[in-house]
């Protein structure tokens, strides 16, 4: 495997217009066998729900999300396991026992035996879908001919991989995805950079106005624990609803849910592994201070949120615990984002040097429900919580665990969200969550919560403070200081810029007879053929759910009609557009959003072809000779990701992002909203493309609705 990390810093600055700015980003890439793994969180055309149930003027394109729907017959008791822990080494088919009822069971998994397994397409298909989504990335005529040539040839040299695959898919893999082992292990486990970016992805909250100006940041970790305590609940013991999909209720897969709770990834040399631990023995959850981990009790024994005030009471406890220490001490936290090689041969010098007492420290943390970040930090601005969010900037970088499945992010003024570690779980489960835990204010979860006369005292509990009081430090500030400067370097390379742009939303772009997603992938379709003077390979993800183990599918972004679209606007904005000419754009700008929407209708059936081109890769011995397709440049061309994008639609997610792909690329996390659209764009710093393509994209966006409206009566409304 061959990886690719480079990261960059920019200064801060403010463009005009749209509401833009710009500082700090981030990256991540790697190639398997001539094959780019590209990972999003989040899927572009539809997201789950458990009832289709619309918000007032959201994209229809977009399923909202209803808070939690059990079933009332099923009763809702976390059976305990018949192991205190699973460590998986990503292959979902060894977890799968916890979904039967002696286990866990219950309705989340009622659909599982039932689900399609993930398609294998033939190789003339995926060929037939291909060569329209490379040849505009053709430089020249020679170039087109080449690929046309490699494709007509790789119809014979796949044969034998394609029975290969198909044999993998029918036999060995059968009750599962012929491709999850593969993406769990080559495109998370086994890559070896930090997971700081490279893997995690994150989601800033809506404020919560009901907060008191004396504890905003308590207020609103203890509001978001309780409800995560309630949403555990339904989750480890089966009896949350499992999602459908769409108005044919399509189910998905709910294989992720087990990955969700009490979960941490642990690094190995060559392949990190993932632990779950059997919630029936754990009733904790994990709070971060200035560096220092602590354990606090979030249920009781039956499972139920404890009274708000006690989740207060101890979260109060360990700010005042962190911020009384009079010596600092080492900061272990910091040690998780570094190189997963270096984390794991720190992390065997951890227990070496602190024995049990540290082994069971690491455990008790691994084995917390999630973990709550309360930074000491006062955020201004969407970049400072992007960077906050994402990396924890340079002053609160030790005040993560990276490898916990989720940790709940909350600064000094109550400004919330969520970073999520991404091996085993993609974004739609998360968002789930995410949309159950906002659903309620402060003030909402303090009338839900009920006081209790008897209820026991819960004392917090210094995880690490036993365990390195009997160390020696020295040792441990030498690993602490390696991985500090590793972590500033890497993050201090990044850039960002988040545009919000308020001028219209998705309500004007159905108006204008476009899908919302598809219109503002041709938006950055075009500033990015306006920054790079040509289109480049462009990645947006498709969650493929509705199969068993399914992860994700790239849709494609290039096409002939967004090619023909792109150069009919040109390099430049046109001043005085003709009226002819803005008709003939009109039409070019539809034709290309309905090839977009369609494009990404076959990606969500699993009928893209990145997938499947990485499988029948994966087929290929050493005795084989490599099929030139994979060595021709058009073909590497399509998937050198420079453009990585994906779409969140929420009304309480105001921003999200992760990191660009490929050194020489961007990240694009976006949301379509009735009246706004928001973008948070990552590139290396060094680049100085960020502020530029955010003001390429605002130019391109206040472009394209003078097209798109060129034929509706009614115009979007200008707030410059």
């Amino acid at each position: 495997m061959i990886l690719f990390q480079q990261v960059c810093r920019e200064s801060r600055k403010v463009l005009p217009r749209a509401t833009t700015t710009v500082a700090n980003g981030t990256l991540r890439s790697s190639l398997y066998q001539n094959v780019i793994l590209q990972k999003h969180p989040l899927s572009n055309w539809t997201q789950p729900t458990t009832k289709v149930t619309n918000y007032k003027g959201f994209p229809a394109a977009v399923r909202t999300f209803s808070s939690t729907v059990r079933d009332d017959v099923y009763p809702v008791t976390i059976k305990p396991w018949k192991v205190p822990m699973v460590e998986s080494k990503g292959d979902y088919r060894d977890e799968a026992f916890l979904e039967r009822d002696d286990e866990i069971g219950g309705p989340l998994y009622r659909n599982q035996a039932t689900l399609p397994r993930l398609p294998v397409p033939e190789v003339k298909d995926t060929i037939r879908r291909f060569l329209p989504t490379a040849l505009p990335l053709a430089k020249n005529e020679e170039e087109a001919k080449g690929l046309e040539k490699a494709c007509e040839a790789f119809l014979e040299e796949a044969k034998v991989l394609q029975e290969r695959l198909l044999h993998r898919a029918n036999n060995e893999m059968k009750g599962s995805s012929y491709l999850q082992l593969y993406w769990n292990t080559l495109g998370y486990l086994q890559v070896r950079d930090s997971v700081v970016v490279n893997v995690s992805y994150f989601f800033q909250f809506q404020n919560d106005s009901t907060l008191s100006k004396s504890r905003p940041n308590i207020e609103r970790a203890a509001a978001l624990l309780y409800s995560t305590a309630e949403f555990r609940k339904e989750v480890c013991s089966g009896a949350l609803e499992p999602e459908v999909m769409g108005k044919a209720q399509i189910p998905l897969d709910a294989t992720a849910f087990k990955y969700m709770f009490h979960a941490c990834r642990i690094p190995r040399k060559v392949q990190d592994n993932y632990r779950i631990y059997d919630p029936s023995r754990h009733n904790h959850a994990i709070v971060a201070r200035k560096g220092n981990f602590y354990s606090i009790n979030i249920v009781d024994d039956a499972g139920d949120p404890l009274p708000l005030s006690v989740i207060e009471e101890q979260l109060q406890q360990c700010i005042e615990m962190a911020d009384d220490l009079v010596v600092p001490r080492p900061k272990l936290g910091i040690l998780t984002s570094t190189n997963r090689d270096n984390w794991a041969d720190a992390r065997a010098k951890l227990i070496q040097l602190g024995g049990e007492q540290m082994e069971r420290a690491l455990q008790l943390l691994e084995s917390g429900a999630l973990m709550v970040n309360l930074d000491d930090s006062d955020l201004v601005d969407d970049v400072e919580c992007s960077e906050m969010m994402l990396t924890g900037r340079k002053q609160s970088g030790d005040n993560r665990w990276f490898d916990k499945s989720i940790q709940i992010v909350v600064d000094n003024n109550g400004l919330a969200g969520t970073l999520s570690e991404h091996s085993m779980m993609d974004g739609m489960p998360v968002v789930r969550f995410a949309d159950y835990i906002t659903s309620f204010t402060y003030d909402e979860v303090k009338q839900r919560s009920t006081e209790r006369s008897n209820e026991a005292s819960y004392q917090v509990v210094d995880i690490f403070g036993e365990a390195l009081n009997n160390m020696d430090e020295n040792p441990l500030r030498e690993l602490e200081s390696q991985a500090r400067d590793e972590f500033h370097q890497n993050i201090g390379r990044q850039s960002t810029s988040v545009v919000t742009f308020e001028n219209y939303g998705s309500n004007f772009i159905k108006k204008s007879k476009n899908p919302p997603d598809a219109y503002a992938q041709l938006a950055l379709q075009l500033a990015t053929y306006r920054l790079f003077g040509e289109q480049v390979g462009t990645y947006e993800a498709t969650q493929v759910r509705r199969f068993l183990h399914g992860r994700t599918e790239v849709t494609r972004a290039v096409s002939f009609e967004s090619a023909e679209f792109v150069k009919s606007m040109g390099r430049t904005a046109s001043k005085e557009p003709h009226p002819e000419a803005t008709k003939e754009k009109l039409e070019l700008l539809r034709k290309a959003t309905a090839a977009h929407a369609s494009y990404s209708q076959m990606a969500a059936q699993a009928m893209g072809v990145d997938r499947h081109f990485f499988g029948l890769s994966m087929q290929v011995d050493s005795q084989d000779g490599i099929p030139a397709i994979y060595s021709d440049p058009v073909f590497n061309r399509s998937k050198h990701w420079r453009l990585s994008t994906s779409n969140l639609s929420h009304p309480r997610i105001v921003n999200w992002g992760f990191g660009q792909v490929v050194p020489d690329g961007l990240g694009v996390g976006y949301s379509i909203h009735p009246d706004s659209l928001k973008f948070n764009i990552s590139a290396l710093a060094e680049t100085r493309w960020t502020p530029k393509f955010a003001e390429l994209l605002v130019q391109t966006l206040e472009e394209m609705a003078i097209i798109a409206s060129s034929d509706m009566e009614e115009q979007p409304i200008s707030k410059l």
